[in-house]
C-alpha cells in the first residue's frame, strides 16, 4: 500500500539565500601565484595610500604640536603686539558648521522638490531640456560664484533682503541688532551660494534615485486610487530614500570644506559671529586666508596643519557615519506594499 503523498505548501521549505552580485571572488591558487596577480590591488589601494600620505603630511608640518585645551578656545591671535600667540580654533568649526548645516537643508529641500517634479510632473520631452542646465550649475568654479556673490548677490541681500528680515524678526534672538551693513557680505550671502553650489549634487543623486523606483511600484499606487502626489510621497521617497541620505552627506562634505567662495562672501573674521547678518570665519578659509602669513612662522603654520587635520577627521567621521546610516535603508520597505 503506497504513502498517499502530502502536498507541498511551502511553509517547511527553508528561504532561498539572495543572489550574489558582481562578478565571482578571485581565487588565487598558491602554487600559481605571480607578480602579475597583484596588478589588480594597485589601482584599488591609491585612495588609501593618498588618504595615508595626506594624514602623514600634516602630522609632519604640525610637528606634533601641543596647543593644550586653548587649541580648541574661542581666541585666535597668531601675531600677538604683546605676548604669546593664542590658536584657537572653535570660532573656525563653529563657522564651518553655521554655512553648512544650512545651505545644505535648503539644497536638499529644493533638490527634492526639482527631482519630484522632474521625474513625476514634467512631460519627458521638457526634462531632456531642464536637466542639463543643472548639472552644469556642478561645473561652475567656485571662484565665479565668489564674484558674482561679491559683485551682485551680496549688494542686493545688503539693501533688501537683509533689511526685510530684520524688519520684520528684529524681535528673535539672532535676528536683531546690530543691523545690517549695506555692503551684504555674511552669512546669509554665503549660506545661499553654497546651497547653489551644494544643489547639483543633492539634485542629481536624488534625481537618479527616485528614477530608479520600479515601474510596478509607480503603477501600484496610481491603481489603488492614490493621487501622483500621494504615490510619491508615500512610495517613491521612502522608497528613494537611500539616495536622498546619500545626497544629503555628499552635499555637506561639498558645502563644509569650501573655501574661496567663503572667503570672498562672508566677510572673514576670527570671531563669532554677533548676529544671522555678520560674518565669522570656517576652517577652510581661514587656512586659505593666512597660508602666506604662516610661512616663516613654525608655530602658525604648526596650528594650521593641526586645523587641517580636524577637517579631515569631520569630514572623515561625516563620511564614515552616512555609510552607516546609508546602510539602514538598503532594506526599507514600503508601507502598505
Amino acid at each position: 500500500m503506497s504513502a498517499t503523498p502530502t502536498p507541498d505548501t511551502g511553509a517547511s521549505r527553508e528561504p532561498l539565500p539572495p543572489p550574489a552580485s558582481g562578478p565571482p571572488d578571485l581565487e588565487v591558487r598558491t602554487g600559481s601565484f605571480r607578480p602579475s596577480h597583484l596588478i589588480p590591488f594597485v589601482p584599488a589601494l591609491v585612495p588609501t595610500a593618498l588618504l595615508i600620505a595626506i594624514v602623514v603630511e600634516l602630522l609632519i608640518s604640525s610637528k606634533f604640536t601641543n596647543f593644550g585645551l586653548a587649541f580648541w578656545g574661542p581666541h585666535w591671535i597668531p601675531s600677538p603686539s604683546t605676548g604669546a600667540p593664542t590658536f584657537g580654533i572653535a570660532v573656525f568649526i563653529t563657522g564651518s558648521f553655521l554655512t553648512a548645516i544650512p545651505a545644505l537643508l535648503l539644497a536638499l529641500l529644493i533638490g527634492i522638490g526639482i527631482a519630484v517634479a522632474s521625474t513625476s510632473y514634467l512631460p519627458r520631452w521638457l526634462t531632456r531640456w531642464l536637466d542639463p542646465f543643472v548639472d552644469l550649475l556642478a561645473g561652475i568654479p567656485s571662484i565665479v560664484y565668489g564674484i558674482w556673490g561679491y559683485l551682485l548677490v551680496a549688494p542686493f541681500f545688503g539693501t533688501v533682503i537683509n533689511p526685510v528680515i530684520y524688519h520684520n524678526f528684529h524681535w528673535v534672538p539672532g535676528f536683531g541688532a546690530p543691523a545690517p551693513a549695506v555692503e551684504g557680505v555674511g552669512l546669509p550671502v554665503a549660506i545661499f551660494i553654497l546651497m547653489l553650489m551644494a544643489l547639483p549634487i543633492t539634485t542629481l543623486l536624488i534625481r537618479d534615485a527616485l528614477r530608479a523606483v520600479p515601474r510596478d511600484l509607480w503603477e501600484a499606487g496610481l491603481g489603488l486610487g492614490a493621487t501622483r502626489w500621494e504615490t510619491t510621497r508615500r512610495v517613491a521617497i521612502p522608497y528613494a530614500m537611500r539616495g536622498i541620505v546619500s545626497a544629503g552627506f555628499l552635499g555637506f562634505g561639498r558645502a563644509f570644506g569650501e573655501t574661496v567662495m567663503v572667503a570672498m562672501v562672508l566677510n572673514v573674521v576670527p570671531a563669532f559671529p554677533l548676529n544671522f547678518y555678520s560674518g565669522t570665519s570656517t576652517m577652510a578659509a581661514e587656512m586659505f586666508t593666512q597660508l602666506d602669513s604662516a610661512y616663516g612662522n613654525g608655530q602658525f603654520l604648526a596650528a594650521l596643519s593641526e586645523m587641517a587635520l580636524v577637517l579631515l577627521a569631520i569630514s572623515l567621521v561625516v563620511n564614515i557615519v552616512g555609510r552607516r546610516l546609508i546602510s539602514r535603508f538598503a532594506t526599507y520597505d514600503v508601507p502598505g506594499l
